[in-house]
């Protein structure tokens, strides 16, 4: 198996695109950071207690005309991180440092889905095309194996360039922005109170939710490789679906409760965290146990349609 993994590792840095994805991700990577060094950076305002004092006085009289749970629940938790930050004296726009723009860094991991699309669509099409799909399966190695081998390398290709971010955006946010102050906390709100976290494991964690619907619609573009054959194919109802599952789900989710059910709904573990269920009574759990059920339905399809089909056709 490993040598099957590595094969597959060989042939995508045999091809000069995968250079070029991530050279185009390191571009991008160090010219926000160019961009915010320039003109995003801003420095915390003095009157700071004042202004999250008075935001808490607005919140408060709207939640009064409040009926929706889900909505009075952010209300209660963005007041009591606000009183949190005036008590302890934690300005929400402190000095920005490495850190704060390896968040904001976080946001690439959408174009790292498009590149780790684009392998995954063609992993497994492309032996069709090229005709090479016959020399694989005389092998005296199963066809599972074959497959499995496949999609392993998909995952570490994009474990691969999610590690090129997160260094690349660290050592950019030490150049230009240094290390700060080193204060730096992130506040979460569980079970009614305020604790502190350590940033660099909430960026771990906010990364490793943000990579969810990258796994998914990977996941999906080599089922669509697998079972039709047309990367092409793969690569663009994939990339479709990345750019506009989201926002169609979103407005089937303002009329439909069973807009929950949809992958896209799902996908989004953050919301959870640092957001509102999209439909009222989803739960991580619940989002957990769907993205489950379409992950295997994807490999079902993958794998039972791989390993059935005749080559020769």
């Amino acid at each position: 198996m490993l040598n099957l993994i590595w094969n597959e590792w060989i042939k995508i840095f045999n091809r000069k695109g995968t250079y070029v994805m991530i050279g185009i991700l390191l571009i991008v990577v160090i010219g926000m950071g160019i961009i915010t060094k320039t003109i995003g950076e801003t420095d915390p305002s003095t009157h700071w207690k004042k202004e999250l004092a008075q935001e808490n006085a607005d919140m408060k009289k709207e939640l009064k005309g409040v009926n929706n749970p889900m909505l009075e629940n952010k209300y209660k938790e963005s007041i009591a991180i606000n009183e949190y930050r005036i008590k302890h004296d934690l300005p929400e726009d402190g000095t920005y440092s490495a850190l704060s723009f390896i968040s904001d860094a976080g946001d690439m991991i959408s174009l790292i889905g498009l590149f780790v699309i684009t392998v995954a669509a063609g992993i497994v099409a492309n032996e069709f095309s090229w005709g090479t799909v016959k020399l694989l399966v005389i092998r005296p190695i199963s066809r599972f194996k074959i497959l499995l081998s496949k999609y392993i390398t998909v995952l570490l290709f994009a474990l691969a360039l999610i590690a090129i971010l997160f260094a690349s955006a660290g050592i950019t946010g030490l150049v230009l922005f240094g290390t700060g102050d080193g204060s730096q906390v992130h506040l979460a709100y569980a079970n009614g109170s305020v604790k502190e976290q350590s940033m660099i494991l909430h960026l771990a964690g906010s990364y490793l939710l943000h990579s969810i619907s990258l796994l998914m619609m990977s996941t999906m573009a080599f089922m669509i490789s697998a079972v039709f054959r047309n990367s092409s194919l793969a690569v663009g109802i994939s990339i479709f679906l990345l750019v506009m599952g989201g926002t169609v789900t979103n407005l089937l989710a303002m009329k439909f409760d069973w807009a929950k059910y949809i992958l896209f709904a799902n996908t989004d573990l953050t919301q959870y965290v640092d957001g509102m269920p999209l439909v009222s009574g989803m739960t991580m759990g619940f989002s957990i146990a769907v993205l489950a059920v379409y992950f295997i339905m994807f490999q079902v399809l993958a794998f039972g349609v791989f390993t059935k089909r005749d080559i020769a056709s």
